[in-house]
C-alpha cells in the first residue's frame, strides 16, 4: 500500500492508535455498523465501540486479493489495493479455509511474520 504523505504524517504524530485526543476520535459500532464521533452509539446505545483508525475509509471495492498488508498505525490488516481496514484475512488451516480474526495474539503475529514466495 503507497500511504499518502498526509496518512503517513498521521502515523508520525500518534504512533499508536490509543494517543489519537478523545477530542478527534471516531469509533466503529459493530452493532449496528456505524461510525459515530462519540460513545456510547447514540444510534443503539453500545459501550464498547472499537477506535477507529484515521487511516481507514471504510469502503474497499475489492472483493478478493490475493495478499494482505497492515497498518502502520493501528496493526490491522488492510487490503493493499486501497487502505480500507474493513477486510477479512482467511488463511488455511490443516487443509480448511479459517477466519483469523478469533486467532489470539501470537498466532495472529506468526501470520504477519510469515514469508511468501511466488513461484515464476
Amino acid at each position: 500500500m503507497n500511504w499518502s504523505p498526509e496518512q503517513l504524517k498521521l502515523v508520525e504524530e500518534y504512533r499508536d492508535i490509543n494517543k489519537i485526543p478523545e477530542t478527534e476520535r471516531r469509533y466503529k459500532c459493530h452493532t449496528c455498523h456505524l461510525v459515530v464521533d462519540e460513545t456510547p452509539c447514540p444510534n443503539c446505545g453500545e459501550t464498547s465501540l472499537e477506535i477507529m483508525c484515521p487511516l481507514d475509509h471504510c469502503d474497499c471495492r475489492h472483493s478478493i486479493v490475493e495478499s494482505i498488508e497492515y497498518c502502520p498505525l493501528c496493526g490491522h490488516a488492510v487490503c493493499p489495493e486501497c487502505g480500507s481496514h474493513d477486510v477479512m484475512q482467511i488463511s488455511r488451516v490443516t487443509g480448511y479455509l479459517q477466519d483469523v480474526a478469533g486467532w489470539n495474539a501470537g498466532k495472529q503475529q506468526e501470520l504477519k511474520d510469515r514469508v511468501r514466495y511466488s513461484v515464476v
